[in-house]
């Protein structure tokens, strides 16, 4: 095979394996599992799961029928506690429709999320539907989760991109003492500020939403390159980051492996410091 052919069948096969991940009719690419261990957590919570979405830019690629698939697969996921990263429409007539269809999922722990770049313009409509809806939007605010025996801290970032603003204020403070889960829309928060939580679920950057070859990513949407691009990773201080791929598509309506996702995590009750 001639070395023109075989970048074609490579390519052609990158394709056809990208589609079968980020075009499929379950609503999303992937369910992604991650694993969090933390000697903070209390022994009470151990095992607790965290469904985590971001970035559904409903509707984009994100269509009507793939929100529908997206909750029916939250719902057998079923996890305790649902975490919404932000960019959640374009405009604020679709954001009824796109709470509602969350509405019906129940959770032990509660349903919260933060806005997105693309939310502030009517982010005044997004709060009233999360009323409307369950959803709690944590706009540099924060919720302890109890389950009786002991609770955990659940904050939120209203603009990640403005660090020195009133939402470091809010994260100081917090209750050093609980475990804190922090939802900021873009994971340069977490490197940037004085941030100390012991995890953080972010988005944004859309896991580059086009991936070469598994090799390049032209557009990041973080100035930290690849560090903080997708996948679990930690700030300079020892803070895991979780980066979402995302649901949804903005600007450019095209994933190429890059699949679309629903996040998983699972908090583990460790001897040691959360890795």
């Amino acid at each position: 095979m001639g070395y023109s052919r075989l970048i074609i069948f490579l390519l052609s096969a990158t394709l056809l394996l990208s589609s079968c991940a980020t075009l499929s009719g379950s609503g999303v690419g992937r369910v992604k599992h991650y694993s969090v261990e933390s000697s903070r957590l209390p022994e009470s919570f151990d095992g607790l799961r965290v469904a985590f979405v971001s970035d559904l830019h409903y509707p984009s690629k994100f269509t009507r029928k793939r929100l529908v698939k997206l909750c029916r697969m939250l719902g057998e996921i079923d996890a305790e506690v649902l975490a919404i990263g932000g960019d959640f429409v374009p405009s604020a007539q679709y954001v009824a429709p796109l709470f509602s269809a969350f509405s019906s999922l129940k959770t032990a722990y509660g349903k919260y999320a933060v806005p997105g770049n693309h939310d502030y313009e009517f982010y005044d409509t997004l709060h009233a539907e999360g009323r409307r809806c369950g959803i709690k939007m944590l706009a540099d605010s924060a919720v302890c989760i109890s389950n009786g025996i002991d609770s955990i801290c659940v904050a939120g970032v209203y603009d990640s991109f403005a660090v020195g603003s009133s939402s470091e204020a809010m994260l100081a403070g917090l209750d050093k003492n609980l475990f804190t889960i922090l939802l900021s829309h873009t994971p340069d928060f977490a490197q940037d500020s004085s941030v100390e939580c012991d995890l953080v679920l972010s988005g944004h950057t859309h896991g580059g939403q086009v991936n070469l070859l598994g090799l390049y990513t032209p557009v990041k949407n973080t100035k930290y390159g690849t560090r903080f691009l997708r996948g679990k990773n930690s700030t300079d201080n020892g803070t895991v980051v979780i980066t979402t791929n995302g649901v949804g598509t903005s600007r450019y309506k095209v994933r190429f492996c890059v699949p679309s996702e629903i996040v998983v995590i699972t908090l583990k009750r460790s001897a040691s410091a959360v890795e």
